[in-house]
């Protein structure tokens, strides 16, 4: 199926009725204030899938699920793929597995939010983007940035301006060019590097075992 930019694949708290897996566009997953406000919580690429949760045992999706990078996913019917998952136990390692990185992205970008400055926060955020979207040019808008990242418009309008002017991204029209990313890694938090290195490991783990 296609993926379009702003699609509402699981609106929170509503039954899972499909499970996607994204081949070239990716998903993000939100949680819902006040104030009609949401955070981005994790990102989902080619890398894993949405609505992995079925696996233990809860029928209701925990949090909004937009698409935030336009392209292509495999989609299953949910009943379907709870019927595998029973039939396959190496299916069910590999999904626990799955969630256990699920749950580190959660733990690292809540800390990340509480913890680090805007410009190290969206830094953290373009390379979790380029990773999933498998380009160095994607389609952002600064007003979409910031509901991603919980922050007012103009603290990411600050913070790209910033990256633009020491040559780390060009932006145009929501069109983002990743121009070093060495730069952007340098000007991440910490939480990046330790996502990404755990990761690693973990999916190491997954084939040795």
């Amino acid at each position: 199926m296609e993926l379009k930019f702003g699609q509402v694949l699981y609106a929170t708290d509503e039954p899972i009725e499909d499970v996607f897996f994204p081949l070239t566009g990716f998903i993000s997953v939100l949680v819902e204030v006040s104030g009609g406000r949401s955070v981005e919580m994790g990102l989902i690429g080619s890398e894993g899938m949405l609505g992995a949760t079925l696996a233990l045992g809860k029928r209701n999706a925990p949090m909004l699920s937009i698409v935030q990078g336009a392209g292509k996913a495999l989609r299953m019917d949910a009943r379907v793929f709870r019927e595998r998952l029973q039939a396959s136990l190496p299916l069910r390692n590999v999904i626990h597995s799955y969630l256990y990185i699920l749950i580190l992205q959660l733990s690292l970008t809540g800390a990340c939010n509480c913890s680090h400055e805007v410009p190290q926060r969206l830094a953290r955020w373009l390379l979790m983007t380029q990773d999933r979207a498998h380009a160095s040019q994607f389609y952002l808008t600064h007003q979409y940035l910031a509901r991603m990242l919980g922050v007012r418009r103009s603290a990411v309008t600050i913070a790209a301006g910033a990256f633009q002017r020491a040559g780390l991204i060009s932006y145009s029209r929501g069109q983002i060019n990743v121009l070093s990313r060495s730069g952007l890694k340098q000007a991440s938090c910490q939480c990046y590097a330790a996502a990404f290195k755990f990761h690693k490991k973990n999916l190491k783990t997954e084939a040795d075992g």
